[in-house]
């Protein structure tokens, strides 16, 4: 059993800058969690205080049921996979990989085994006896990952692996990772600014702001149904749309205003006072009309941008501006007239103050 518990975590920095806040998270064993966030948000530290590499000011980690807060890394049944590969240029790859285990004074024979059993894996088997010269940068960063399998933890710790590969490698890898982890059965914790790459990775994505969790939930609860506007922002390409309404009430019903044109809100927003809401939707959840359609909210084209499945089209409704996704065949044309007719069930809503979702469910 890996489960790993984090209560109270909280790291600062300079005796007031708080890094990590505290952070309450359990990881099932063998679960592939992912810690994403901006540059700064707090996720590597977090990760770098599970491996020992930092110590909180207060708070505890248990891994397997044991704290080993006080405990140095070696101690903590880890291996860790760095942004940068991290490799001995002088030795060949099958040394690389086996470094470890020597450390750990391993008899020749079971390093051997597990050296070579590694390699396949990570699909390294013909390549042992190169050196790290001799490699691509995706073979080198296998190097690692081989080096990080090959002490078969408990716990295995990635910090950003894939962020100095070029585009078509990453998507190649981050495949190959997927499939690697999920034969391994490790619990495994990844740390990424790069959405995708949280969305494809992880079983459940722990989203990271200003030290804090935001949200934590599957890749599609996050995606379907953010907790902030901050999440929507920050989750999928292009982000979700958020435009700014007025809640209006007629004979009984309640009405969000987008300028002269009305949507029809959810009997959850009744409470509400009259004010201010934010209405998020997805880019594909909006359909576009090239001509005027009942229920449809009018719009102007401002940008097309063909992105070989679908037309990326940037649209204004009133002063504010929102991204739909539109067939390809579409007649968009820029400063044309178009019509919107977002899924009445795919409408999120926020408060415009805090940010937060109003439970509409």
């Amino acid at each position: 059993m890996a489960e790993i518990r984090l209560q109270g975590i909280t790291k600062i920095f300079d005796k007031k800058v708080r890094a990590v806040d505290e952070v309450d998270l359990t990881i099932a064993d063998q679960e592939f969690m992912v810690l994403l966030g901006p540059s700064g948000c707090g996720k590597t530290t977090l990760m770098r205080m599970i491996a020992g590499l930092e110590y909180p000011e207060y708070g505890r980690v248990s891994i397997g049921n044991r704290d080993v807060t006080d405990l140095p890394p070696r101690r903590r049944d880890i291996s860790m996979v760095f942004q940068s590969y991290a490799v001995f240029p002088h030795l060949t790859v099958f040394d690389n990989v086996a470094f470890g285990l020597r450390m750990k004074n391993v008899t020749k024979a079971e390093i051997k085994r597990r050296v070579e059993g590694a390699a396949e894996l990570v699909q390294l088997g013909p390549y042992l006896e190169r050196y790290p010269a001799q490699l691509s940068g995706g073979q080198r960063q296998r190097v690692a990952v081989a080096r990080a399998i090959v002490m078969e933890p408990a716990v295995l710790l990635m910090d950003e692996p894939l962020s100095n590969l070029d585009a078509l490698l990453r998507l190649n890898f981050r495949a190959e990772l997927k499939r690697l982890v999920g034969e391994l059965k490790t619990t495994t914790i990844y740390v990424t600014h790069d959405q995708v790459e949280a969305m494809s990775l992880g079983d459940r994505i722990a989203v990271m702001r200003e030290g804090r969790i935001v949200q934590c939930g599957t890749p599609m609860e996050i995606y379907d149904r953010p907790a902030t506007q901050f999440v929507g922002s920050f989750i999928g390409s292009p982000p979700m749309n958020f435009l700014r309404g007025r809640i209006e009430r007629s004979n009984g019903h309640v009405q969000v205003g987008l300028g002269d044109q009305t949507l029809t809100a959810p009997s959850t927003l009744a409470g509400r006072s009259a004010g201010e809401v934010l209405v998020g939707i997805r880019a594909e959840n909006i359909e576009a009309e090239a001509a005027p359609a009942a229920g449809a909210i009018a719009a102007r084209t401002e940008v097309v941008e063909p992105l070989g499945s679908h037309l990326l089209v940037t649209a204004a409704v009133g002063d504010q501006r929102l991204k739909i996704q539109a067939r390809t065949d579409f007649p968009a044309q820029p400063d044309a007239p178009l019509w919107l007719r977002p899924e009445p069930d795919k409408l999120r809503w926020f408060d415009p103050e805090s940010g937060q979702e109003l439970d509409a469910r």
